[in-house]
């Protein structure tokens, strides 16, 4: 499939509205985990494809190395989704969501943060990468 700004721009979309609904359910204030198990199933309602806990290989000089690297959605070999439950995103957390989306080779990235009241206006944002610039 060809990858266009719109389609990841709906792509987003649709994975928002599904971390909206997992949060006017749930609430902040829980564990990472619980979000994650509850937006599978969601985005299952929704038909999103996906793959959760996804290892994220290194291909370092054509050498594929096994690493401990997974990110936390894969949405349709498009988009890197990471959660997190924290009080605030550090910069750490931004560097590891930078490296999935790198290393897949893919332009987009979306930070959700489930500690918070409202996960539009201070939930989420979304991380564009050199890939993204070429994308038209």
């Amino acid at each position: 499939m060809l990858l266009t700004r719109n389609y990841l721009k709906d792509l987003v979309y649709k994975v928002n509205g599904a971390a909206i609904e997992v949060h006017r359910t749930l609430g902040p204030g829980l564990l990472e985990y619980t979000y994650h198990k509850c937006m599978i199933h969601e985005l299952e309602i929704r038909n999103i494809n996906f793959k959760s806990e996804l290892t994220v290989p290194i291909d370092y000089k054509g050498l594929i190395i096994d690493s401990e690297l997974r990110c936390d959605l894969l949405i349709e070999d498009s988009l890197v989704v990471e959660f997190k439950a924290v009080e605030n995103v550090a910069p750490i957390h931004v560097a590891q969501l930078l490296t999935y989306m790198k290393l897949l080779r893919l332009p987009l990235g979306l930070m959700i943060n489930f500690n918070c009241l409202h996960i539009f206006s201070e939930g989420q944002k979304t991380y564009v990468n050199e890939i993204y610039e070429s994308i038209y």
